[in-house]
């Protein structure tokens, strides 16, 4: 019989279908998917994978609610007891992984999505207890990058539990250089002479949109190529085009919307540029999506963004929230010459494929599943079966 896994995830999103279609297709485990939350806005279209069941609950059917917590805690003691699986695989730690230590899920697989870590001391106290609760009480503990595995360490993971670094990486086929296709989109923007600069993550407060916005306005007033082309949507909305709409630029932006992510990589392979302005990250997948199309990425720097980008190989780094420095670095960039900007873009493919690969990357969550599984089954350890840490 293969081991029965439960993925437990906040909501539904294209990092969600990833992992489960990785499970669906894997011939050693059976999963199943617990989902928490349901958003009004949609990120992710595609069905839930075949060969993954569906475990119907309390939670899923709209957003989470904490005062309803233990109504979703008896239902997901049900849920253990019913599906009987053989390890809980959770994550974010809060709420999901919380949920999950809080009912005794075991072996628990906890994993970060980053920011749930390093922004904890950011939150309120009952989060970050819950933080400490559910860190305790992992069997195993994933974490995209180094930096995060330092962060949890500090809030209560215990020195002996196992742990993965997981940087979730791409598919290297997919994401991949092609200047036939992204011409194709210029051409249709009426962007084909331009400079373009593209912006992919959630229009909300941690990932700096306002101050990409900002720092484009004032570069776009002294460059008259640079062009913005932002994808997603979210609650900062309203503010971005209003900062756009005032600095006169709207005409020079392109609103892309929620693309599909059969449709990303033409955006990516479009690009003269990718921007990222965020306060607080993991191994971020979009800025690993851009690196492996081959684009030179100007990003903030951050700890886990320097694991990614070397100033003047793949791109640069500016200091998080300084619009004067984006805008300095926009212009650089713009006035780079195509040979610098082509070295940046060998470079950029050549750091996805040296770190950002999904299919090799993966096997590091099957040997924490492993690992989770030796402990259900009490099984000694061999010699290397159970290090503390493991990179890729």
């Amino acid at each position: 019989m293969m081991p029965r896994v439960l993925y437990f995830s906040h909501d539904y999103t294209p990092h969600d279908y990833r992992f489960l279609k990785a499970l669906a297709e894997h011939p050693e485990f059976e999963p199943y998917y617990l989902r928490l939350h349901r958003s009004e806005r949609v990120t992710e279209t595609r069905a839930v994978p075949r060969g993954v069941r569906v475990v119907r609950w309390v939670g899923g059917r709209g957003p989470f609610q904490w005062p309803r917590f233990l109504r979703y805690a008896a239902s997901l003691r049900e849920v253990l007891r019913r599906v009987r699986p053989h390890l809980v695989h959770a994550g974010p730690v809060q709420p999901v992984a919380f949920m999950a230590a809080w009912v005794g899920a075991h072996p628990l697989v906890v994993m970060s999505w980053g920011s749930d870590i390093l922004r904890a001391a950011s939150k309120p106290l009952f989060l970050r207890v819950a933080t400490r609760f559910a860190l305790r009480r992992a069997d195993v503990f994933l974490a995209d990058n180094r930096v995060v595995i330092r962060q949890a360490r500090e809030w209560g993971l215990p020195a002996a539990t196992p742990v993965a670094v997981f940087p979730w990486g791409v598919d290297l086929e997919r994401f991949a250089p092609d200047a036939a296709l992204g011409e194709r989109l210029r051409t249709l923007l009426g962007w084909r002479d331009a400079f373009i600069v593209l912006h992919t993550r959630s229009w909300e407060p941690v990932y700096g949109v306002d101050v990409v916005a900002r720092a484009f306005v004032r570069a776009a007033r002294r460059e008259p190529r640079l062009r913005l082309l932002l994808a997603g949507g979210g609650s900062q909305e309203a503010k971005l085009r209003a900062i756009l709409e005032r600095g006169g630029v709207l005409a020079r932006v392109h609103f892309a919307g929620q693309v599909a992510y059969d449709e990303l990589p033409h955006l990516y392979r479009a690009a003269d540029l990718y921007v990222s302005a965020s306060y607080s990250d993991g191994s971020s997948v979009s800025l690993m999506e851009a690196l492996a199309s081959g684009v030179p990425v100007l990003v903030s720097d951050i700890p886990s963004n320097r694991e990614w980008v070397t100033p003047g190989r793949e791109g640069e780094l500016f200091p998080p929230g300084d619009v004067d420095a984006l805008t300095k670095a926009l212009l650089r960039f713009a006035h780079q010459s195509p040979r610098a900007l082509q070295a940046m873009a060998r470079n950029a493919r050549l750091r996805a494929e040296a770190q950002a690969d999904w299919s090799r990357n993966v096997q590091r969550l099957w040997q924490a599943y492993r690992w989770a599984l030796a402990m259900r089954a009490s099984a000694p350890s061999r010699p290397g079966d159970r290090p503390g840490v493991v990179d890729l």
